[in-house]
Formats: structure tokens, sequence, C-alpha cells
């Protein structure tokens, strides 16, 4: 697209005008600046945004963040919602990677306590979080576990024994979709992930080690249990390979009921259902239950990690606690309420919508009521990792954001070049050598694991985060460097 169709309405936001193109039903937006557009422009990413703008029953904008980039059907940092009596539900809305999220661990000792011991904490957790393609690990569930994980999401796992009951308010929903159901989910689905809890997969997934390097917001910091010179660790995965049969299984089930459904789509990668039909309900539900077992999968790793911690700091005689500040899902569609528009009596009333988050972030406001009572004042806290090498933001969710873009914030730095562009780009072995160069321990079995999720092949976290503060949908509380980073081939 070229961008002279753009319009600016600030110097980090633009928009596609409604009559762009006949077909479109609303605005798209996109926040960022011209520099980055231009790096934008050089993909599918904005044809993507304004088709995802002739969705049935989408309210407000189709809303791209700056860490926008091409996608299945939806650009990845895209945010839509639909109204919940009128509106569509898409699969690539949310993506295959359902629940890809993460979670950020915070332990009580300083950076110059760990530094010693971080080469046997990286090689514990590498030995025993199970990472790779496919790789499955020792939990193994029988159909009647599968079907609890899949709806009880992590408080079936804490109720297990992985974690404590103080884990599951600082989960976004408490770690649990209270739509999901089991049975709406394939054997195929639920054999692919059987063995996959408390795993880490391939591709962007990681564990990571870091300091935290600077305190913007001290307040806030301090009511996340963070601190300057503090030690963080940060889970990157999501559903696996159950996730990626839900939105397979759904995807083939919707393109074929298009015309049934008298659905004309500008691209069939935008498949969908009506919200209120069969199928449109099966597939939230069986979203809802891959969700539950990212969210579970999340939690078994936390656990893990925590054993990990003990295994080697115990020895020492250091306190090996780890606290979870929050967790977040990126790839996800939600029932939620948000104001749409004022009456005429200027009364802005809540409107049930879904909210399809794709390579998002959820930024709740303070006082929002689905937040946990400690994070009243403060607004939601939101993760921000960055690409391997570089650092990871905390942020705090806004009054804007609710107001702006239905409570969302963009969800990392997002990509650049594709994974093939970056491996003909770069030699993992020389990428390794480069980051332990600057102190960073590295732990992945494959170079051309390491070569694929290169930090040239990502835009420049500072600037993403940068926008997002400059418009106001998020606060900067704090910044995360990398000290070891554990990631499968």
């Amino acid at each position: 697209m070229e961008l002279k169709y753009l319009h600016k309405i600030t110097d980090f936001l633009y928009e596609i005008p409604k009559n762009f193109r006949n077909d479109m039903l609303v605005p798209a937006r996109i926040y960022a600046d011209m520099e980055m557009l231009k790096e934008i422009g050089e993909d599918r990413s904005l044809d993507q945004l304004v088709n995802v703008a002739t969705l049935k029953g989408i309210q407000k904008y189709a809303i791209a963040m700056p860490d926008i980039h091409e996608g299945y059907g939806f650009p990845i940092g895209g945010v839509v919602a639909v109204d919940f009596e009128t509106g569509v539900i898409s699969p690539g809305g949310i993506g295959y990677d359902i629940n890809c999220g993460v979670r950020l661990l915070v332990s009580p000792l300083l950076h110059n306590e760990i530094e010693p011991h971080l080469v046997n904490l990286a090689n514990q957790i590498m030995r025993d979080v199970p990472s790779g393609v496919g790789r499955g690990g020792d939990i193994k569930l029988s159909d009647e576990q599968m079907n609890k994980v899949l709806e009880g999401g992590a408080e079936a796992l804490v109720n297990a024994g992985y974690g404590k009951k103080e884990d599951l308010e600082k989960l976004e929903s408490n770690g649990r979709i209270k739509e999901a159901d089991a049975k709406c989910v394939s054997s195929r689905a639920k054999s692919r992930g059987r063995d996959q809890l408390g795993t880490l997969g391939s591709g962007n997934h990681f564990l990571e080690i870091q300091k935290i390097e600077e305190i913007y917001d001290a307040e806030t910091a301090k009511i996340f249990g963070l601190k300057k010179g503090g030690v963080t660790l940060l889970i990157h995965t999501g559903s696996r390979g159950l996730g990626h049969q839900v939105c397979t299984d759904y995807v083939r089930l919707m393109l074929g009921k298009l015309r049934e459904w008298k659905i004309d789509l500008p691209d069939r990668e935008l498949a969908c259902a009506p919200l209120g039909s069969k199928e449109g309900q099966d597939y939230l539900k069986a979203m809802s239950a891959a969700a539950n077992f990212a969210w579970a999968n999340r939690q078994v790793i936390t656990q893990t990690v925590r054993k990990a911690w003990e295994k080697i700091l115990s020895k020492i005689d250091l306190n090996y606690n780890l606290d979870i500040v929050y967790d977040v899902a990126h790839n996800v569609g939600k029932i939620e309420k948000h104001m749409l528009s004022e009456t005429k009596s200027h009364q802005r009333d809540l409107v049930s919508v879904l909210v399809h988050r794709k390579g998002a972030t959820r930024s709740f406001a303070p006082n929002h009521p689905d937040l946990p009572q400690i994070y009243q004042k403060t607004g939601q806290p939101v993760l921000i990792p960055g690409s391997m090498g570089t650092a990871s933001y905390v942020l705090a969710g806004t009054k804007t954001a609710m107001e702006e873009t239905f409570g969302t914030v963009c969800h990392g730095a997002g990509r650049r070049m594709s994974r093939g562009q970056a491996k003909r780009t770069v030699s993992g072995s020389a990428l390794r050598q480069q980051l332990e160069e600057q102190g960073i321990i590295v732990r992945c079995a494959s170079n051309r694991g390491l070569a694929e999720e290169a930090p040239l092949a990502y835009k420049d976290i500072d600037k993403v985060v940068g926008i997002v503060v400059a418009a106001g949908i998020a606060k900067k509380v704090a910044k995360l460097k990398p000290l070891a980073v554990i990631k499968g081939g």
C-alpha cells in the first residue's frame, strides 16, 4: 500500500479512512511514526489490515500496533472488536499459536548476588525444561486429565501441586477462560498436546534470566515487586501443537461454510463464522480451551524453573523464591465490556464485544474490575519481550488504551525479516559468539534456531515501546536486560 493514502492523526497515529475501499466498514488505524511506516509498507500487513476492516460486526476501527507485520489473514499486531450479536469470529484474528504469551517472575536477589551462579542456573533450566520442535515432556495426560486442563487452565495445575493458589491472581483472567469446552477440541489436537505440558517448543519461544536495568516509575515498580539491579525471569511460550491444531481444524471447517453463511471475504485467510452460530460458538469454546492449555503449560514451566532455581541456590544458602509479577496472552479472543460511543446525554455505556488480539497484549487501566487488588492503583502489568539479546520492558495499562485500543498495546518488537531471510543473513554460530561477547549466556541446541531469531530480524524494541508510550496507551515502568537465554532449536 502506498503511504499517501494514510491520514496523519498525530505523530504516532495514522488512519486509512473508511472510504479508501468500498467494502470497508470502519477506518483502519496504525500506531507508528513515518519512519516505521515506510518499513511496515514493505510487506502486506497494511493491506491485510484494510481487509480486516470489512469483517461483519467490526466496531470503531481495525487497529494495528507498531510491531505489525504480515500474518495469516490478519496482520500480527492486529486488534479487532466485533459486536457480540452481529459479529464474526476469525481464527486468523487470533492465530495458530493460541495464547502464545509471556509470564514474568521476580527474585528477591540482586544481580551481583546471582551473577556467579548464572551459568549453573541456565544449565539447570536447560536440562529441566524440555524444548525443541514437537518435543514432549514427562507429563502424559490421560483423557480425563486433558479435559480438566482444557477447562480448568492454570488452576487445574495448581490443584495438582504445580504452584500455589496465590499464583492465579497474577495471571490474566486468572489463567482460565470460562467459555472453554473440551468437547469442542478434536481428538487430533488433544493427541498433539498430550505430552506437551511444561515444554517450551521452538521458534521465538524462550526463557530468559534478566537484570532490572532501569526503573522509570518507582512507585509502580515497587508495587510490581521490581527494583533496580534486581533479577527477573521471563517465560515465553504458548499452547504448542494443541493450539495449532485447533486453529487448523476450525479454519478448514469455516472455509467450507462461508457460502452457506453468505460471507464474502477479500481474502480466504480471513475465514470466519458468525459468532452466534454453532460453529462460531464451538470455535470460541475450543480456542478458550487451547488458551487454558497455554496457561497450564506456563504454570508447569514456572514450577519447573522454581525447582531448578532451588537446586542451585539452596546449596549456597541464597533465597530461591520466584514470585509471579504477571502473565499476559498475545494471541487470544475474549469477551469483554468496552465503551463504544457516547449517548445523547454524553453517558458512555459498556458494551459486550469479542476482542481479537493477534500478536497484541492486554493493557487494562487502573481500577479495572478484572485486575487483582494489588494492581488496582497501578493498572495492569504489561510485559513486552524484546528480541534475543535486546532489552525487554515492563509497562502499565492506561485509561487511554481503554478508550482507543480496547485496552490493548503491542506484544513485542515485531519481525522485520522472515525466518528464512534471517538464516540467509546471519550465521547462528557467529550470533552465539556475538551474544556471549556481550556477556549473555546462550543455551540453544541449534545454531539454526538461533539465526532465525537474530536481533536483526526484529524491529527496534526501544522505538516500538517509545511509540506506544508517546501515544499514551501504556506507560513505562522498567527496562530488563538479558543475562541468559534458554531456547529450543
